[in-house]
């Protein structure tokens, strides 16, 4: 069937009933293009809560006109929404089309019965959102929607999966499922023509095979095809493939896949193709900062080529199905995939959240994300849950049992994990056992996970529950990873959920035992929503420690990188830690809280900054940081010396001094066995600040799926960012394109991504910049007391 993007001329509003519609109370509509998220739009209020970012929810609808041929209907027509967050009512010129629960998993829309042959249709979507998440999960049709229209005898809408049955380096052989449908009135048959193309686009293998189908029988044609000297998908080595199937009426998919092979044990740990590997991973929420929760292909493709660019091979979704871009991304780039499917099966989180749904709309979910994963090679396990509280029960285990088992009937050839937190799922058990209770627990969070999730309690209740699994995914458990190398032998771990401070430990745990496959930090990426849960705030502040900080707070600030894509320090000594660093890394804790006693939550990294340039702050104390696998760090200022100090593995990967600050370059030399293993230097800014502009690639394509990044900054002469002085930036765009988002990595803030005017971060800001069609888009910034910067991206 024919695949058409469908995500150009739509218009949106808040929500108006007939009767508002009738006395004319309706909002006005406003145009839009797909995929977009309208809680942006939404003044932000204390009265919201962290949860969301203090965003409000509501009610929304879109809608867009299309024109359907006298002569189509002896055709299928078919409307796919990726996504709509979040209850969607679909309806085709005004009758109920489709209704669909979830806010992240993707659903078809048979048109047929609705359409006006000949004439113009209208579709309208209208969605809720509203206290029914723990983070930012804005709202609307946020990932993008396809017309597929084709014959009557027809391939099925997802209907084509390719399995690698069994692969080495001298030969695989292939499966490829092919579903075919037939809205004929009679029998019909037809011939299934299949092709393999290798990367290099040459045919590698093919088949032909007639079907018969009936009328409302869905024939499943399976063809194996034998593979030779075949290229295989690794996270090394990424090597695509295509499988064509062709009917005999002219009806086509493509669909893309890798051959390769997965397998795992307590003994030999994760093997892709026979080969170890351990999963450097981050966790990663579906938002993407300045453009909110609107998926748009370029964003997720720049996310994942960011993340793997600092050393991260595996990526777990938090907490819902992937966007296919991610997927496509993750295929292209070699980067392995955690594919989840909730935060909640039957108890609730928030007050209106998808456990008001999941008993009835569970194995919906659950085919619809099998079905877009399945021909991804890098997806390697599924996730039928994160942190539910349910799991040490005996209905929660026969629940584990149910999910599992289902993905399993969908798909056999992948791994099947749960995301477990042994506190949540004993808290009320573990908070009356517990000396204090509760206000004892909350006071040292981290600890009290660690020592609970060790307990013979946890284990006992939590083991039915890890034994439907493949892989018993651990939330906050380290503590168990070897302990359960004992207790329960046969069971293979991940660190599914992870405090980022803790990697050095964390990752010799992985390192040293061959059950624990790999690590996933929370998180990889700053998000929108748990508002400052990754704070460090000063101990009179009578919020000090608390999940979540109070308004203008936005950001969860915890992430590995910004939301802007600048890594922070984290980011920089987890590579140091995975061993993929031999350079040492600066960081500094800033100026302003010298002397001042902090409280950080467990989720907090040190309020470090890569920088040297702090305007204001001669002379005053400050701790620098160096991160290295060194076995000792020497500190100069301008080439003398501020002392040694050890580091390496044995100290954490980290050396600390506490040093006045002046101007001039910092420089941290690490060295092993007295030789120079490698070094970082930073500058102090000198003289006036300049804005400056640059964007991470100067041709895009012309269509709506693309995106221009252009990072703003306030520099010296020499390139170098200044701390202290930041300013308000406006952006105008001139050309076919507009402006998609534009923002800073600020943790808290009033300012709107949706403004052309945002105050630097840091001395940063990110503008975004979607093509409306081919020719020289030209994006102009200016700030007070800096000349105007200018930069032309061609749309193509």
């Amino acid at each position: 069937m024919r695949r058409t993007p469908f995500t150009a001329g739509w218009q949106t509003r808040r929500h108006a009933n007939s009767f508002a519609e009738m006395v004319g109370a309706a909002a006005p509509w406003q145009d839009v293009t797909l995929p977009h998220d309208a809680t942006l739009a939404e003044p932000r209020d204390a009265a919201h809560g962290a949860g969301p970012g203090y965003f409000p929810g509501g009610v929304y609808e879109y809608r867009k006109a299309f024109a359907v041929p006298a002569d189509a209907a002896d055709q299928r027509w078919v409307l796919e929404f990726e996504a709509v967050y979040r209850r969607a009512m679909v309806y085709v010129n005004g009758s109920l089309a489709a209704h669909w629960a979830s806010g992240y998993t993707g659903f078809a829309v048979p048109l047929d019965d609705h359409l006006r042959y000949g004439e113009e249709n209208e579709v309208r979507v209208v969605c809720r959102a509203g206290q029914d998440s723990r983070w930012y999960a804005g709202s609307g049709i946020t990932r993008p929607v396809h017309l597929v229209v084709g014959p009557l005898l027809h391939i099925a809408p997802d209907g084509v999966r390719v399995t690698t049955v069994d692969a080495d380096r001298d030969l695989a052989v292939v499966e490829v499922l092919t579903t075919v449908v037939n809205d004929r009135p009679r029998l019909a048959t037809a011939e299934a023509v299949t092709e393999l193309r290798g990367p290099d686009g040459a045919v590698v293998a093919a088949d032909r095979t007639p079907v018969t189908v009936r009328p409302g029988e869905p024939a499943v044609v399976r063809q194996r095809l034998v593979v030779r000297d075949p290229a295989l998908w690794g996270p090394g080595a990424p090597a695509l493939h295509t499988a064509t199937v062709t009917l005999a009426d002219g009806d086509a998919e493509t669909v893309t896949f890798g051959i390769r092979t997965l397998a795992v044990d307590p003994v030999r740990g994760l093997r892709v193709n026979g080969e170890p590997v351990l999963l450097r991973g981050a966790c990663l929420h579906s938002d993407n900062g300045v453009l909110g929760a609107a998926t748009i292909d370029r964003a997720d493709e720049r996310r994942v080529e960011l993340l793997q660019a600092a050393g991260i091979n595996a990526l777990r979704s938090a907490h819902n199905p992937m966007s296919r871009a991610l997927l496509e991304a993750c295929d292209r780039l070699g980067v392995l995939v955690m594919d989840e499917l909730t935060d909640m099966w039957t108890e609730s989180k928030s007050d209106l959240d998808a456990a008001l749904d999941f008993p009835e709309w569970w194995q919906c979910d659950v085919a619809a994300m099998v079905a877009k994963d399945v021909n991804h090679p890098s997806v390697v396990m599924y996730s039928i849950g994160n942190e539910i509280p349910e799991v040490a029960t005996p209905h929660g285990a026969l629940w584990s049992r149910r999910l599992a088992e289902e993905v399993r009937r969908l798909d056999p050839s992948r791994l099947v994990t749960n995301g477990v937190n042994g506190m949540l799922a004993v808290i009320g058990e573990a908070a009356a056992q517990a000396e204090g209770g509760i206000n004892t627990m909350l006071a040292d969070m981290g600890g009290f996970m660690r020592e609970l999730a060790a307990s013979e309690l946890v284990g006992r209740r939590t083991a039915e529950s890890f034994a439907v699994l493949d892989v018993a995914g651990l939330n906050y458990m380290d503590a168990r990873y070897e302990a359960d190398r004992e207790t329960f032998p046969n069971r293979v771990v991940v660190g599914s959920e992870t405090f980022a401070n803790e990697i050095d430990r964390l990752w010799r745990l992985v390192q040293d035992h061959p059950h624990v496959i790999g690590d996933f930090t929370w998180t990889g990426w700053d998000y929108l929503g748990e508002a400052g849960i990754g704070r460090t705030a000063d101990a009179e502040d009578p919020s000090a420690g608390a999940f979540g900080a109070p308004y203008p707070w936005l950001l969860a600030w915890c992430g590995d990188i910004d939301v802007t894509g600048h890594r922070r320090p984290a980011s920089f000594y987890r590579e140091v830690v995975f061993g993929l660093r031999s350079d040492p890394y600066l960081a500094v804790v800033r100026p302003e809280r010298s002397g001042r006693e902090t409280v950080a939550t467990p989720w907090a990294w040190s309020d470090s900054v890569g920088s040297w340039a702090f305007a204001g702050a001669e002379g005053t104390p400050v701790t620098v940081e160096v991160y290295s696998d060194a076995d000792e760090v020497e500190l100069l200022l301008d080439g003398r010396s501020l002392g040694t100090a050890k580091a390496g593995e044995a100290h954490r990967f980290r050396a600390e001094f506490t040093v006045p600050w002046a101007p001039g370059e910092l420089t941290a030399v690490a060295r092993s066995g007295g030789a120079e293993t490698g070094r970082c230097s930073l500058r102090s800014a000198d003289g006036p600040v300049r804005l400056t502009a640059a964007v991470d690639r100067d041709a895009v394509r012309a269509d709506d799926t693309d995106l221009a990044y252009v990072d703003l900054a306030l520099t010296d002469a020499a390139g170098t960012v200044a701390l202290g002085v930041d300013r308000e930036v406006t952006v105008t765009v001139a050309g076919p394109g507009v402006l998609a988002g534009f923002g800073s990595a600020a943790p808290a803030t009033e300012e709107s991504y949706l403004d052309d005017v945002h105050t630097t971060f840091d001395g940063r800001a990110l503008a975004v910049v979607r093509p409306t069609g081919a020719g020289t888009i030209t994006v102009t910034a200016s700030a007070p007391g800096c000349a105007d910067v200018t930069l032309t991206v061609v749309a193509r």
